[in-house]
């Protein structure tokens, strides 16, 4: 029998995780990095700020791509591939020139981004009980939060001690890992003999798998709305010390990873419900965070609840996995590109009321609303 058939669904689960780390810190480390890349490569931090678009185009772009081009490949052997070509790219990452071979780089680092995380999220969940699924969703994506709390701060001080470039190698040399742990552990799941580009593309066919999608799009927007621009809040509205920004941040990260270890533990046979609570918890958490603003540890209270409400992610992948029928990896990979989608949606409608002249912490309102209009999306996909 070989260590893959032997492996423990724990183990698998770890080396998935390791993967989401990895594409966790080089995500959201290159937000924090960008002053130090934007002086090295010449360029003004508005310009830097589209190395992070092409990062996000690339996950919406890559996900349904891939998933559909891969569709009989072994999803041992993707996901083998796709963290193969996350160390390649973030390797180039750490080398590029130029401003124009950054913004190439970080596309190319996208690509695999959502497509391993759809892939990994269905090898989680195949692993244990179907009452289980979401929890091992969860660890997967566990991952990612974590590198909120780790990952990011220890990129942001590489990058600062002994340069940018050495952060991107790191997550290079940690895909590189993810992909010899997938190896030895992962079980080998051959592809139904009738797998086909056509047959994942019958999820686009789908109306559940879209009004799920659009659920995430939507819903996580507030989420995002207020990540991006708590920084801006703390120095403004709470006028924190630049000094507790990190703490804060990692307050955050810490509020996702407990809803993510808490929340999937209690959603057999209502992933629905759980999803409606969800959106209505964050409505209300968002609202709070504007009048929360003022006071450093209110907000940061605030910003914990309001972190708990990234336990959507898995439920919703959950969702696609009752829904998608046989069009699994597309819809499971979609998932990721829903929420880049959120990504970009709650920042950009956030950023038109703070124009407006509503002031920065208006971005718990937007973000809100955007849960509300989540909620709204979720009454109609249930009935």
């Amino acid at each position: 029998m070989s260590l893959a058939k032997q492996s423990h669904p724990d183990l698998v689960h770890f080396a998935l995780a390791v993967g989401g780390f990895a594409i966790g810190t080089t995500e959201f480390a290159t937000m924090s990095l960008l002053p130090y890349f934007s002086r090295d490569l010449g360029i003004d931090a508005p310009t830097a700020g589209h190395v992070i678009s092409a990062y996000a185009l690339g996950v919406v772009l890559g996900a349904p791509l891939i998933a559909v081009l891969a569709a009989r490949i072994s999803r041992r052997s993707l996901l083998i591939g796709l963290m193969g070509v996350f160390a390649l790219a973030n390797g180039l990452t750490g080398l590029v020139p130029s401003y124009h071979a950054m913004l190439a780089s970080r596309f190319f680092s996208g690509l695999p981004h959502g497509a391993y995380f759809g892939v990994a999220m269905l090898v989680a969940a195949s692993l244990v009980p179907s009452e289980r699924r979401a929890q091992a969703s969860a660890r997967v994506l566990m991952g990612l939060t974590i590198a909120t709390i780790v990952g990011v701060p220890a990129a942001n001080w590489l990058g600062l001690v002994v340069g940018w470039r050495w952060s991107f190698g790191i997550v290079a040399l940690l895909a590189l890992l993810t992909a010899l742990l997938v190896a030895l552990f992962a079980p080998h799941q051959p592809p139904a003999k009738d797998a086909s580009p056509l047959r994942e593309l019958g999820a686009l066919r789908n109306r559940k798998v879209w009004m799920t999608l659009a659920i995430g799009a939507v819903g996580f927007g507030g989420l995002f709305a207020v990540y991006t621009y708590l920084a801006t809040t703390l120095l403004e509205v709470t006028r924190a010390d630049p000094a507790i920004i990190p703490l804060v941040f990692a307050v955050f990260g810490a509020g996702m990873t407990t809803g993510l270890v808490v929340v999937p533990r209690f959603v057999h046979h209502g992933l629905m419900r759980t999803a409606g609570w969800l959106l209505l918890w964050s409505a209300v958490m968002l609202a709070l965070y504007t009048l929360a603003a003022p006071n450093l540890w209110l907000v940061m209270l605030d910003v914990f609840a309001i972190g708990l409400g990234g336990a959507l992610g898995p439920i919703l992948q959950t969702r696609l996995m009752d829904v998608a029928g046989e069009a699994q990896t597309l819809a499971a990979a979609l998932n990721h590109s829903a929420f880049n989608v959120a990504n970009a949606l709650g920042p950009l409608l956030a950023g038109f009321v703070m124009a407006a002249g509503f002031g920065v912490a208006s971005s718990g309102v937007v973000g809100a609303g955007l849960a509300l209009a989540g909620l709204a999306i979720w009454s109609v996909a249930r009935r």
